[in-house]
């Protein structure tokens, strides 16, 4: 074990950390972690060190206590990088395969890891420098594709395209599916990009982009304070879902699709709006049966989908595309992304509160207190979602206006390119930064 009087750090930056750990709040160490970039790494690997035998991670441990004793030698630095990677805290990996990247004079297995490090973290921008650095070594696959993902994911579709040009066909059928991914974003940016501005406040044309989802609503709190769009905490409303199925409407309209049925998912909430749903669009609504087209697949949160029995099944079956199938989801989160990316989404938060679930409400001094879950029957939700009213909230006024008619105008100019390929999960919020608070 590290001795504390004489493994202490000496770096003020460091101190912090170190004391949550005497503390035994790595939680905490790990916050402080991320503040101190400017600490020696040989003293950051020592905190680490410490803090992965605290919490049990024999490999991270090893690693750390390797860079913390030859914070010079490449192996050492990439082994490090690759166990914080493996362990979720990438951001404790860039600075030592950089270091190693040096030191090894560009090495492809390095470069690699801190690109991915990198996209973890989602620094986009800073994996397309570092792949475009070394360039002259780059292998096709899966180099330069990395280099046209990121080059995407971080706005710079001049760059992408110019990359992805370069691409010849992958020698290894395991890059296919990659191949067809990555076609099919560009085929989408080059439509979006006719009808939106795909800049750093376009939302929905850069969801669009990356994941084929058609964004229906943006928050009307905080655009303009570090939201550009998405909610962070959301006590939702019926009038909110309701207000969601009707652009869902005018988006299926706008696309000149057609589903015959609503299929109904196995948790409470996705039944009840997709009750509704089947309301409000004149459909007969029935349990969901993979395989089954030319239907309206409705969740509220896909997440809350794949907390159920059968959901993780659901999920992988909804993966691959059935003709003439459409997913919705009202409330996706962007920060903890479902593991399937529905084609229509209402609206992006970090925490959403559904309007059947047991919110906040005001108590009778004026404070907040819980309420209580709504455990009426499904269909009478459901019938309360239809009734209430749809008009959308106007939040703080800094907002951009969003009327139906700049959706559906939208959905016209780039209904060629959509509903098509897997729904892969999308893990990165892309060229849009949002505030993040959880």
């Amino acid at each position: 074990m590290f001795s504390r009087r004489n493994r202490r750090p000496t770096s003020p930056e460091l101190l912090k950390s170190w004391d949550c750990l005497d503390a035994g709040d790595v939680p905490g160490c790990l916050r402080e972690l991320r503040r101190a970039t400017g600490a020696p790494l040989a003293q950051v690997a020592l905190v680490v060190g410490r803090a992965a035998l605290t919490t049990g991670f024999d490999d991270l441990h090893e690693a750390a206590t390797a860079v913390a004793k030859h914070p010079d030698q490449p192996r050492a630095l990439y082994d490090y990088g690759y166990a914080c990677v493996e362990r979720g805290v990438s951001y404790l990996a860039i600075p030592a395969l950089r270091e190693a990247l040096r030191l090894s004079s560009g090495s492809p297995t390095v470069l690699r890891e801190l690109v991915s490090a990198y996209e973890s973290e989602g620094l986009h921008r800073d994996a397309a420098d570092v792949l475009l650095a070394h360039e002259g070594g780059l292998s096709d696959w899966p180099d330069r594709y990395l280099l046209v993902f990121n080059a995407v994911l971080a706005g710079d579709l001049e760059l992408a395209r110019r990359q992805h040009a370069l691409l010849p066909a992958p020698d290894d059928d395991i890059w296919l599916d990659a191949r067809d991914r990555q076609n099919r974003v560009l085929e989408r940016a080059a439509r979006a990009g006719a009808c939106s501005p795909l800049d750093g406040a376009d939302l929905r044309g850069w969801q669009y982009v990356m994941g084929g989802t058609v964004l229906g609503t943006c928050s009307p709190y905080g655009y303009d304070a570090g939201m550009a769009g998405r909610y962070a905490w959301l006590q939702d409303t019926h009038g909110q879902c309701l207000h969601g199925l009707l652009r869902l409407e005018s988006v299926l309209a706008a696309a000149g699709t057609r589903p015959r049925s609503v299929s109904l998912l196995p948790d409470r909430g996705s039944r009840i709006l997709g009750l509704a749903a089947a309301e409000v669009l004149g459909l007969p609504a029935e349990p969901f049966e993979a395989g089954r087209q030319d239907t309206l697949v409705v969740a509220y949160d896909l997440n809350a989908t794949a907390d159920e029995e059968q959901g993780p099944e659901i999920l992988d079956q909804l993966f691959h595309r059935t003709p003439g199938q459409v997913l919705h989801e009202h409330a996706s989160c962007w920060t903890d992304p479902p593991d399937v990316t529905a084609d229509s989404v209402t609206l992006l938060h970090q925490s959403v509160v559904a309007p059947w679930a047991a919110g906040l409400r005001q108590d009778a001094d004026g404070g907040v207190e819980p309420g209580e879950p709504d455990e009426r029957p499904e269909a009478e939700i459901a019938a309360a979602v239809v009734a209430a009213d749809p008009t959308p909230d106007e939040g703080d006024g800094q907002t951009p206006a969003d009327p139906v008619e700049r959706l559906t105008d939208f959905v016209s100019a780039v209904r060629d390119t959509w509903l098509r390929g897997d729904r892969a999960r999308l893990l990165s919020s892309g060229p849009v930064a949002s505030s993040r608070f959880l």
